[in-house]
């Protein structure tokens, strides 16, 4: 069984024990053993780092762009393989796990450019003979928490711009998939990048997550995960004064009007809902949908899915993977439980499937006859469940759709130009999609939401400066 270890200053380094890397669509497979750290590689991760740092926040832009663009292009050459072992890993189908490889190595040459095109500003001061110079620096050390639904594109999106804006990075990959983050992180080994700039620690995030949050050698903490563990670190930042950024839950709604396209709706709602297994922050499990077209969607969204095949994520023809692990599933087939008891009607699907290999996999759920306070339509259940809320118009299906403690993304199903327009403006959601599924971003413009759903600057894009660096505002007399 091949044995994979921590990356701290340019060395692989053994952990404590050695943890099974298991594979969702078969529990025989299992793909490597990685190691377990604890405190004591996050302390040398952390010295690493801050030893590193004077060098590569001063050193020339050029080299960190040359880096990075090296970084993109061998991801982008091996995208089939680290598709397959992404796919293998968490359970998205392969042509899934290729997308999200090929974003990955998009998001790392975007911000080679990025190393060039940072500025400021001169301006002239209001007493004289004096100017003002604005640049943007570096913040330091910083710690990188990542989720298990995208084990490539989140950690891609955090390194790449922490790296590019001249900060050391100490990475914490999810434990229930380190595979992918581990070939990213040789990959970036082997980049030219200077031992130490980038340092990978895996373990239980009580162990490792705790250290690095804790940690007073760190300066910022960017998080994706959970909206309480999320809670819990923006507390221990702001008490040590350690710049935060969270990305956390979603409970999005996807809005259809009596004027929809029907098969455009049912189309992107099924992708929205249900694809990635629903394991995707901005999925749709919410459909809120006007009465004139209700009846006509529910059964055209349950002949639809019918035709969806659930099965081996490396498999030709599968259209869903498994759910990512045994307690997600768990869970998941908990909240149809949830569903059916607080009286909606399950219309299809919910059940555990068992298929040629032992996975965790499971039949895509649709209630209809819902509530907008039941339980299934306030709480993230993260999985491939969905709700149909029946509203009387678009007034209604708007104050549903915001009536949410989260805010990440929002879509709208109709050919109304001024319902369009206005559902941009009043949605209280970060992002908003018209007659597109609400899964689905660019890795060039700016990704985050509202109220519960995100925390702190904006992730990707040119706006991935506000987090990774620090305003610095210099006067001099002439």
């Amino acid at each position: 069984m091949t044995q994979h270890d921590n990356l701290i200053g340019g060395q692989w380094v053994k952990g404590t024990a050695y943890s099974p890397n298991i594979n969702p669509s078969n529990l025989a497979d299992v793909i490597g053993e990685y190691t377990q750290g604890d405190a004591s590689h996050v302390e040398a991760a952390v010295a690493a780092a801050t030893a590193a740092f004077p060098a590569w926040a001063t050193g020339g832009i050029q080299a960190r762009s040359d880096a990075l663009d090296k970084i993109g292009t061998e991801i982008l050459a091996r995208r089939e393989e680290l598709g397959t072992l992404l796919a293998r890993e968490e359970g998205k189908t392969k042509p899934e796990g290729i997308g999200e490889v090929t974003r990955a190595g998009q998001i790392f040459k975007f911000f080679a450019g990025e190393c060039l095109r940072l500025s400021g500003e001169l301006t002239p001061s209001v007493r004289p003979n004096i100017s003002v110079e604005i640049t943007r620096e570096p913040v330091g050390v910083v710690g990188l928490i990542t989720p298990w639904n995208f084990p490539i594109a989140i950690p891609a999106w955090k390194i790449a711009p922490a790296l590019a804006f001249g900060n050391c990075v100490v990475l914490k990959p999810a434990d229930l998939v380190p595979g992918s983050a581990w070939a990213l992180s040789e990959i970036i080994s082997r980049s030219g990048i200077p031992a130490g700039v980038f340092n990978l620690v895996m373990g239980r995030g009580s162990v490792i997550g705790n250290a690095l949050v804790g940690h007073p050698g760190i300066h910022a903490i960017s998080f994706t995960g959970s909206v309480g563990v999320g809670r819990n670190i923006a507390l221990e930042c702001v008490k040590n004064h350690k710049k935060v950024q969270l990305e956390m839950g979603g409970k999005n709604p996807q809005v259809v009007l009596d004027d929809a396209d029907l098969n455009q709706a049912v189309e992107l709602s099924v992708q929205s809902a249900f694809y990635a297994t629903g394991q995707r922050c901005t999925a749709s499990s919410r459909l809120i949908v006007t009465e004139g077209i209700y009846p006509k969607f529910i059964e055209a969204m349950k002949t639809r899915m019918t035709k969806i095949t659930v099965g081996d994520a490396l498999a030709s023809g599968t259209d869903i993977g498994p759910v990512s692990s045994s307690s997600q599933l768990d869970q998941d087939l908990e909240y149809v439980q949830i569903g059916k008891n607080e009286g909606a009607t399950l219309a299809i699907g919910g059940e555990r499937l068992k298929l040629a290999t032992d996975g965790f996999y499971m039949a895509p759920a649709l209630f209809s006859e819902t509530q907008a306070s039941m339980r299934i339509n306030r709480e993230e259940i993260f999985g491939p469940v969905a709700s149909v809320i029946r509203v009387k118009d678009y007034e209604e299906a708007l104050f549903t759709a915001n009536d949410t403690e989260f805010g990440l993304s929002a879509g709208i199903a109709t050919t109304s130009l001024k319902y369009a327009t206005h559902f941009k403006r009043h949605s209280q959601a970060g992002m908003v999609m018209v007659n597109l599924p609400t899964a689905g971003v660019d890795y060039h413009v700016p990704f985050g939401g509202r109220k519960g759903s995100s925390y702190g600057p904006r992730e990707q894009g040119k706006y991935a400066q506000e987090f990774f660096t620090t305003v610095k505002t210099a006067y001099t007399f002439a």
